[in-house]
């Protein structure tokens, strides 16, 4: 069974520390978020990423938010109000069901959620089935090292294990995105 991430914790979502490693609207800038895009972030939690990219899609462009807890959703649909957001819906979703249409979105953002599900190929054709053709997935994961910062090292998934399973999934044009020492970025189209 994988490391799930305990909504206990959800304060370590966002900090100053956190902010610094992994600083949420450049890290969506280097993974080609772009004005106009749809984009289901997975595993949204506290909307740490959500608010940003709604910001950059702009109103041409609009923010699937999806968690499988409802109380990480709640704290994304009280940012919306206070930002006054129009473009991002919240959707209480299931692991392996993602609660949208096929083709949906342009782009499929998962950031530090992949290590935690159970059946990664599953998850990842799931993911694969709400992205447009020739829409992308956009993946942000812990580095396979040991850190004072994020799960446990067995708990991580490595990156050329991740873009083995992308190629056996028929992703095409794999790239990896550099973000710093603690984290790896991978973007691959549908």
């Amino acid at each position: 069974m994988a490391h799930k991430f305990d909504p206990k914790n959800k304060h370590k979502l966002d900090n100053e520390k956190r902010r610094d490693m992994l600083p949420p609207e450049q890290t969506l800038i280097n993974l080609n978020l772009h004005e106009g895009d749809i984009m289901a972030d997975i595993g949204c939690g506290i909307g740490y990423f959500t608010i940003p990219a709604a910001k950059i899609v702009g109103d041409g462009g609009k923010i699937y938010a999806l968690d499988i807890l409802p109380e990480m959703l709640k704290d994304v649909d009280i940012k919306i109000k206070e930002n006054t957001i129009s473009n991002v819906e919240t959707i209480l979703t299931e692991e392996n069901n993602l609660k949208l249409d096929d083709n949906k979105v342009s782009i499929a953002f998962i950031s530090n959620v992949l290590h935690e599900a159970d059946q990664k190929e599953e998850f990842l054709n799931e993911i694969k089935r709400i992205i447009s053709p020739k829409g992308r997935i956009a993946v942000v994961e812990w580095q396979k090292i040991n850190s004072q910062y994020g799960p446990p090292i067995d708990h991580r998934l490595d990156k050329s294990d991740l873009i083995k399973i992308l190629e056996k999934l028929n992703f095409s044009n794999i790239s990896a995105i550099d973000i710093g020492e603690n984290f790896y970025g991978l973007t691959a189209e549908k």
